[in-house]
């Protein structure tokens, strides 16, 4: 604010207008500038209008009881047009001209920023001119929230300058009308210019002239644009918060799906390092195998050589006889061994078979229930379609009979219309008959005429009690019709909740699926774990082959010369030990094709969830869509019934003007 102050000074002098120190004062103390009740002169409004144009740090701007003039209202005002902080203003009691209404207008119409403008006691309603081009300003504004015109002398012409105004603008909510001259005429145009208004909520009619009736249709009016209001508000914050909910699940379901993912590759990752680590130990053992094959050809050529040193080695071999029965009971026992292991193989391979079995019938079973739960929902939503069909035929008849009962109403108001017109024609032909015989009988007019009032007496009290009649029949038409909105909207409402909690349900059961597919994959790598496991079993039984390989090996070297016949049998078992190698080797190349067709399914199933998840997202939009669709019809279903009610009391209100009743009700007019 001290920018502010240094600014007015220096325009001050650059005016040469002496500054007040009033307005410095005030300039002080914050964003609200309050000058009621201060004498400001027209050059002193002008550089407060371009200080506040220059700076614009002040919001509320107080300037009651100033009795501005002409010049200075219009310099202020100017200046206000391009400010873009001021929300608050305050013209109460200044008798604001013509002129100052005019540039009124043009602030509204260019002024963005402001919320609250109070004009009261300024008698804008005297010039008709520029009342109407502040109309045009208010209905081109789209800020103003509050408008204060109490004590303005605004006649019925002036309001329907308001009317007109209030038909186009969307933003203005509270409006103060107190103590004018508005009328009949004028509020009769208001009350349908708030038919296509639906933001006004606070309409203040007293001291106007106005009947209670109208004043109480205007106040109906009002509170139906708040209730309509609330319900807005309420069904924005609602699909707001379902919002927050589906974004919060799809970030879930993104965050479960990336994670899915993430594990499938480490899953992948850690396979094809066990079949590199796989493939290197079968290099190795091929390799074995090589040298093996290259230390048997040089023993052959060894025992080719020893054969001549056979014949000196034959008293060796009676020695060497028990010996040799000891390593045949010894190769009989390892026999043995080999094929008890042979036999715990084929088991291990039979149960592992087994269990795969399993797993696919688990898998398989899976599956149906996933197609079961999708029928499921198939179902649920055919029953909500069948349900909404049901509303929309029951909303179908009950308009049907609120137009019934209108054309019935309209039917007994042209009735009593008809009756009210040959009651008034037959007046009209007993007044001339009775003028035409006056002149001969006058004692005899004289009774006839007290006869003939007291009769029209009669009517007129029936004809009154007729007219009550109506208007109790109306009122609760009005009523049984209010009852049946407010049961249907509570109908919709409960629809509205049940199908949150069914979208819960399915949210609940995409959760539930969704954990069943991680238990799927966790029971996937404990099966991958339980294979690695597995090849790590059968590398150290290749372990241990070789070391037994080594040992026949040393046994063979210290025997060289005196074994021929032993020789030609380890060649048999080796080579029997090669074949089983290879059956091994084949069987690892069956558990390397068992595990991708296990990936493959894994993948498949993963399509297959994203599927079902792309899908129930779509019939949550969907069903967003639906409840849109309905808001809307309700809306202009309540629209509808509003224009009609208003309808109906325009025209009540136009009879009961237009009736001789009016006229035989009057005080002041003789009989």
């Amino acid at each position: 604010m001290g920018d502010m102050k240094s600014t007015y000074l220096s325009l001050c002098r650059e005016s040469g207008v002496e500054p007040q120190e009033g307005v410095l004062s005030q300039l002080q103390r914050g964003p609200r500038l309050d000058l009621s009740a201060h004498s400001l002169s027209a050059d002193t409004c002008s550089v407060l209008s371009r200080t506040l144009h220059k700076n614009h740090s002040v919001t509320e701007l107080l300037l009651s009881d100033c009795m501005l003039s002409e010049e200075g209202a219009i310099a202020l005002l100017t200046g206000l047009i391009g400010n873009t902080s001021l929300k608050v203003l305050d013209l109460k009691g200044n008798n604001l001209r013509a002129a100052g209404a005019e540039v009124l207008g043009r602030m509204l119409a260019q002024n963005n920023s402001l919320n609250r403008l109070v004009l009261e006691w300024n008698a804008l309603g005297l010039w008709d001119e520029a009342f109407s081009l502040f109309c045009e300003g208010l209905a081109s504004n789209s800020s103003l929230k509050e408008l204060d015109l109490r004590n303005n002398q605004i006649n019925p012409q002036g309001a329907s300058e308001l009317s007109q105004a209030l038909r186009r603008n969307n933003s203005l909510e509270m409006l103060d009308l107190r103590w004018n001259n508005i009328g009949l005429l004028g509020g009769r145009s208001l009350l349908e210019a708030l038919q296509k208004n639906k933001c006004l909520v606070q309409l203040e009619m007293a001291g106007n002239n106005i009947p209670s009736d109208m004043v109480r249709a205007l106040e109906q009016s009002t509170a139906h644009n708040s209730e309509q209001q609330n319900a807005l508000r309420e069904n924005r914050s609602r699909t707001q918060v379902l919002s927050k909910e589906i974004q919060i699940l799809k970030e879930e379901k993104g965050r479960q799906f990336l994670s899915l993912m993430e594990t499938i590759d480490r899953q992948r990752d850690e396979m094809g390092r066990s079949n590199r680590c796989t493939s290197v130990q079968m290099a190795q053992l091929q390799e074995a195998l090589n040298e093996r094959t290259s230390a048997v050809s040089s023993l052959t050529a060894r025992l080719q050589m020893a054969e001549a040193a056979l014949a000196l080695s034959e008293q060796k071999n009676t020695n060497m006889a028990t010996l040799l029965t000891q390593t045949k009971t010894e190769k009989e026992k390892l026999w043995e061994q080999h094929n008890r292991e042979k036999k715990k193989e084929i088991e291990d391979n039979a149960l592992k078979e087994s269990k795969l079995l399993k797993e696919i019938q688990s898998l398989t079973n899976n599956n149906v229930q996933l197609r079961n739960k999708v029928e499921e929902m198939e179902c649920r939503c055919k029953s909500q379609q069948q349900n909404i069909f049901e509303l929309k035929q029951q909303l179908t008849n009950s308009t049907a009979e609120l137009k019934i009962r209108l054309a019935q109403a309209e039917d007994r108001l042209d009735k009593e219309k008809l009756y009210s017109k040959q009651a008034l024609e037959n007046q009209n032909s007993l007044h001339h008959k009775e003028v035409e015989n006056v002149n001969r009988h006058l004692e005899e007019s004289e009774r006839a005429l007290q006869e003939r009032i007291f009769k029209l007496e009669t009517q007129r009290i029936q004809l009154e009690e007729e007219v009550s009649q109506a208007k109790a029949l109306c009122a609760s038409e009005r009523a049984q019709a209010q009852e049946e909105l407010s049961c249907v909207r509570a109908q919709l409402r409960l629809e509205e909740r049940e199908q949150v909690s069914s979208l819960k349900e399915k949210l609940s059961s995409l959760r539930c699926s969704l954990q069943e597919a991680q238990l799927h994959a966790s029971q996937q790598k404990d099966f991958i774990s339980e294979l690695q496991a597995r090849s790590s079993q059968h590398s150290l039984e290749v372990d241990t082959l070789r070391r037994r390989i080594d040992e026949l090996q040393q046994e063979l070297s210290g025997k060289e010369q005196e074994k021929v016949v032993e020789v030609n049998k380890v060649r048999v078992e080796l080579q029997e030990q090669i074949g089983r190698l290879e059956t091994e080797r084949a069987a690892q190349t069956g558990l390397k094709e068992r595990i991708g067709v296990l990936e493959r399914e894994m993948k498949v199933q993963s399509s297959n969830h994203r599927e079902a998840l792309r899908d129930k997202d779509s019939e949550i939009t969907t069903l967003l869509e639906k409840v849109r669709l309905r808001d809307v019809q309700i809306q202009r279903i309540t629209e509808a019934e509003a224009q009609r009610a208003s309808y109906l009391q325009s025209a009540i209100l136009t009879y009961v003007q237009s009736s001789p009743l009016g006229h035989f009700s009057s005080p002041n007019k003789p009989l």
